[in-house]
């Protein structure tokens, strides 16, 4: 947020690979999932696990030629400079300019939706340093992988980091000092990109109103989120109290710069530009890079996870 001291998680340290994936199709959008188990054929929390795990060790031994075979051709996310392809991400993901003394992955949670697709959510600690600044020790962190022949690759990933909102103070982030996105993605806004944006604008009015109702419905059964502070929301019980509740209070809200990227005919991811003109938790809300993953349910696209970034982060 634009009045919030920004904790930096360097693009290069948010590795990777960017926001509950595919549904079993049209009719497993509302079935429960507790996310250990999935399909015969489908992805594995194990294995999922072990893709992060080796893209975290590639990022610390600075291996630039694994990202060429790990990412997806539609690879997604957010880096330093704004929304990242494969090609940029490539690049930032290397970590040049990073150096790596430790990371450590926890509370790893999987959630497969049918067999070519599965998200992936956990903490991640790291101890070390990109461009010459610390990075944040604690991040909650998502990822999401499809199936590509007989391989799982690396469709979307982000990182937010985690604020302690007692101890944080409300230091101004220089806007003079925030680096100016480069859209390395742009994508046709084609009828299922609208038909995203169209839900993502009416969850992000819902919140502004604290209309628990309208969320529900705008929502798939089971859903995530990780939110600007990075605080991880694990259900839809979780995410409807924290919405609906009275920690934050926006005027109004907006969503542009929106790309959609279409996983399969019945899973797409958002990525865009999100502004509201209010305060959470007494902190200034400034703009944002938003992810949302959505499933078809039926006729109608269904918000079924996200994670939103403070955009401008500084250092340190």
């Amino acid at each position: 947020m634009a009045e919030i001291k920004y904790f930096v998680v360097s693009a290069a340290a948010a590795f990777v690979c960017t926001a509950c994936i595919e549904n079993a199709l049209a009719n497993s959008a509302n079935a429960a999932n507790t996310g250990e188990k999935a399909a015969p054929g489908g992805p594995t929390k194990f294995a999922l696990v072990a893709l992060e795990k080796s893209a975290y060790e590639a990022w610390k031994s600075k291996d630039a030629k694994f990202w060429d075979t790990f990412l997806s051709e539609r690879f997604v996310g957010w880096g330093s400079f704004g929304r990242l392809d494969k090609a940029s991400a490539t690049k930032e993901y290397t970590g040049a300019d990073c150096l790596i003394k430790s990371y450590a992955l926890s509370d790893e949670k999987m959630s497969p939706r049918g067999k070519n697709a599965g998200l992936i959510t956990y903490k991640v600690t790291v101890d070390g340093t990109c461009g010459g600044l610390k990075i944040p020790a604690n991040s909650w962190a998502a990822s999401v992988y499809v199936r590509d022949g007989d391989q799982w690759k690396a469709a979307f990933h982000a990182e937010d980091t985690i604020v302690d909102l007692k101890a944080a103070p409300a230091n101004p982030v220089d806007k003079k000092e925030a680096r100016k996105e480069e859209d390395a993605n742009p994508t046709d806004q084609d009828a299922r990109t609208d038909a995203m944006l169209a839900v993502e604008k009416a969850v992000w009015e819902a919140w502004r109103a604290h209309d628990a109702k309208k969320i529900a419905d705008l929502t798939a059964r089971d859903i995530s989120f990780i939110n600007i502070f990075g605080t991880y929301l694990a259900t839809k019980a979780d995410a409807l109290k924290n919405w609906s509740g009275a920690g934050c209070d926006a005027k109004s809200v907006g969503v542009t710069d929106a790309a959609g990227t279409m996983l399969s005919p019945t899973v797409g991811i958002l990525t865009f530009k999100a502004t509201a003109d209010g305060t959470c938790y007494g902190q200034k809300i400034g703009p944002i890079w938003g992810s949302s993953i959505y499933v078809k349910d039926g006729d109608a696209w269904k918000w079924t996870f996200g994670i939103n970034v403070p955009a401008g982060r500084q250092g340190g």
